[in-house]
């Protein structure tokens, strides 16, 4: 009967034993939190005002990320006047920002003939223009302003614009990239 106590005694301890580790395990704290996934979310749109030369000034929602030249497609694209040169199609756009798209304007030259401008440019005077005024222009730095001081002064002034192509150093594409901004000072 002593080993029936004892077998009975083994039984029992293994039991309260199991019993403790597994009401152990049940009530200690969990490790750490479970991870919830989310979907991603998506950036909210942004509403811009297109104004000045498009086909339809006005409000406009874009998503997040759209560029300048997305919110003039969205006014329905350049109008027929627009200085399209003057603005940067690439730039990111910003919640509540205002693209104004300016206006291209005509100078009547001599002989009655036209160009557009900027109306933002101020027109630099190559007969008056001073050797600051002329190296503010594009490829024009100051030696060849200097050029163009040092040309008016032995020939006198320029009847036209165009005229500036006989300045040594100064060519086709530099003149294609002034024209724009000079004048004889016949322009109104």
């Amino acid at each position: 009967m002593n080993k029936q106590w004892y077998w009975l005694a083994a039984f029992i301890i293994i039991g309260v034993l199991l019993g403790v580790g597994m009401l152990f395990l049940v009530t200690r704290p969990p490790r750490g939190s479970p991870i919830t996934l989310l979907p991603a979310s998506s950036p909210a749109p942004i509403t811009v005002y297109v104004s000045g030369e498009v086909i339809q000034a006005g409000l406009y929602s874009l998503p997040a990320g759209s560029r300048v030249n997305n919110a003039i497609q969205a006014a329905g694209g350049f109008s027929a006047d627009a200085n399209s040169e003057a603005i940067n199609l690439a730039e990111i756009l910003m919640d509540g920002e205002q693209i104004d798209i300016p206006k291209l304007i005509t100078d009547t030259l001599i002989g009655g003939s036209t160009r557009l401008t900027d109306p933002s440019l101020t027109l630099v005077d190559i007969n008056t223009a001073t050797l600051e005024q002329l190296d503010i222009l594009p490829e024009i730095g100051p030696k060849t302003a200097q050029a163009i001081i040092d040309y008016r002064d032995a020939n006198g002034p320029f009847a036209g614009i165009e005229d500036i192509m006989d300045v040594p150093r100064i060519g086709q594409a530099t003149f294609d990239k002034i024209k724009d901004m000079i004048t004889v000072g016949t322009s109104p």
